[in-house]
């Protein structure tokens, strides 16, 4: 039996030998030769598609005097891109090839790159193999091409191209509250209320404010405080007993007149304050006296009142002032009424909008905007913004708008017109720029955007991260993109493999965009329903519709 397999064994490597004695019969024997590829799927990255492709060749099999090319080729819808040819010689040939012996196994390398183009997402990767005589002057082709790799994943090419605009919000309120005061002032050390302060304009026009407002449907008339103060000089333990009497006869005076005057009923709270330190500082402050800049610093030195009043009754120049323009201001009493305020309703502003309402304020102009979606009409809206108000933040979002529809002149005359240059003003001008195709110079005003606390804006983060993608630096982008949920960050994240963390990222239900990406996920997990599910809701796009035929992300569940 050992002989028997000997012998078998023999004649087998005779016969091998026996067959590649020429580089016709290598091509004979085409089948002999393995390939290998990495990665088995392509994948497109920075608009490019590379691999690495091996093929081997067995003992007794690459004769010396013939050489051996291969020629890497992409083919996709009926179009064959080849890659440069790759020459193997025998050990007989004297050239500057690759060597491959005869005697022993070798397995030979190569990395391999396409630049992307449309439809390559179906494409098949294969190696055409020509085997020439050792003068170049007959070659044999292999019976078929090996086919290494099938399909390309494409989903780098999902990143955002043509930038996120960054529209400038506004601070409508639907319901707010508002405050008004009144005060009435005393003499100095008394605590009774006469009767021409009660009469004087402030205290009427207070009575008319509340008036009004109870008879306006949108407010409401909450609560009120009246607080007693007295002026810091003299003692103190004086001037909070001082206080506590204003703030009472305030209250009597508010209960006994002024609100029935005002014919309001409102809850009124009484408080007193004793020394008005803090109101003494701010008349000060908003005060032309020559040496108010001391007076501060007086008392930012000092806490203890006794110490204050001494020392700024050293000044006593700068005290006579005082006691003429500022002490008579701070011998009163506060009356603040809060005012509850329901703005008006989207559908009141929709109509206000069709009239071109003279009530409609700017943030209620840059709110109803949004109420519409028709472009045209945002614009009209914003373009009124502007007129009545030089709305920098309307000026903004009519770039903004212009960006949407691909119209980065039109975005730039609009941008030129800003003077208040916002991190939202500085995305848009990336994004301008990004969508003339100067991606360096929009990366410039994207690092530019940043807010009050010098931080990038969100915006700006996804078109840098977006960017950063398209150049293949994953790990960049999610550098970039970190404190950022939504899609730009979980693309990011799915390129590096990173599945869990991205669904993470993923937090909007009804958005197209990012219903993709959960597909996505759901599918290299091999969770058809959920997949299924996800491209539902994609399927509003229609862009999404028309990709899935061609996504090799789905592959596995076709």
């Amino acid at each position: 039996m050992k002989r028997f397999f000997k012998t078998t064994l023999i004649a087998a490597t005779a016969l091998l030998a026996a067959f590649c004695a020429s580089p016709q019969q290598m091509a004979k024997l085409a089948s002999m030769v393995k390939t290998d590829c990495t990665p088995k799927i392509l994948e497109c990255k920075a608009g490019q598609i590379k691999a690495t492709y091996t093929i081997s060749f067995p003992a007794n099999y690459f004769v010396p005097n013939a050489y051996l090319k291969i020629t890497p080729q992409l083919v996709y819808n009926g179009i064959t891109e080849n890659a440069p040819d790759f020459w193997m010689q025998g050990e007989k040939i004297r050239d500057n090839y690759t060597v491959v012996p005869y005697k022993s196994a070798s397995t030979v390398k190569r990395d391999v790159v396409f630049q992307y183009k449309p439809g390559m997402e179906k494409a098949v990767l294969q190696l055409a193999v020509t085997i020439y005589n050792s003068s170049k002057s007959k070659s044999w082709e292999y019976p078929i091409p090996f086919k290494i790799a099938e399909g390309t994943i494409c989903t780098s090419n999902l990143a955002q191209t043509s930038g996120i605009p960054f529209f400038e919000k506004d601070n409508y309120e639907m319901e707010s509250t508002e405050t008004v005061e009144t005060q009435i002032l005393y003499d100095v050390n008394k605590a009774d209320v006469k009767a021409a302060r009660l009469n004087s304009d402030e205290v009427k026009a207070f009575e008319k404010f509340l008036k009004d407002a109870k008879k306006d449907s949108k407010k409401t008339v909450k609560k009120g405080k009246i607080i007693g103060y007295a002026s810091p000089e003299g003692p103190e333990d004086n001037n909070n007993k001082l206080s506590v009497q204003r703030a009472k006869s305030a209250k009597a005076a508010y209960d006994k007149t002024i609100s029935k005057r005002a014919d309001v009923d409102m809850d009124v709270t009484v408080e007193e304050k004793g020394e008005d330190w803090e109101g003494f500082k701010k008349l000060v402050e908003e005060s032309n006296i020559e040496d108010k800049d001391l007076i501060i610093r007086v008392l930012s030195m000092y806490s203890d009142p006794v110490v204050r009043e001494r020392e700024i009754r050293n000044m006593s120049q700068v005290f006579q002032t005082l006691n003429n323009k500022v002490l008579p201001q701070l011998r009163r009493s506060r009356i603040v009424a809060e005012i509850d305020k329901k703005n008006f309703t989207d559908d009141e502003l929709k109509q206000m909008i069709e009239t071109s309402d003279d009530r409609l304020t700017e943030e209620g102009l840059l709110y109803s905007a949004n109420l519409f979606e028709d472009a045209a009409k945002k614009a009209d809206i914003y373009n009124l913004a502007v007129k009545r108000f030089n709305s920098q933040r309307a000026l903004n979002n009519l770039a903004a708008l212009a960006l949407q529809q691909n119209k980065p002149n039109d975005a730039q005359n609009w941008l030129e017109k800003i003077t208040d240059k916002t991190a939202g003003y500085y995305n848009n001008l990336g994004v301008v720029e990004l969508q003339k195709g100067n991606a360096d110079k929009a990366a410039e005003y994207f690092y530019m955007a940043q807010g009050e606390n010098g931080e990038i804006i969100a915006s700006a983060k996804e078109n840098l991260g977006s960017l950063l993608i398209q150049d293949g630096d994953y790990d960049g982008a999610l550098e970039v993109l970190d404190g950022t949920d939504g899609f730009t960050h979980a693309l990011a994240l799915l390129l590096k493999g990173r599945n869990d963390d991205a669904l993470k990222h993923l937090k909007k239900e009804n958005d197209p965009d990012e219903s993709y990406l959960r597909a996505i996920i759901a599918a290299r997990k091999g969770d058809v329903t959920t997949c299924e599910n996800e491209l539902v809701k994609a399927f509003e796009k229609k862009f999404y519709e028309e990709r899935i035929d061609n996504d090799m992300e789905f592959a596995a569940l076709q």
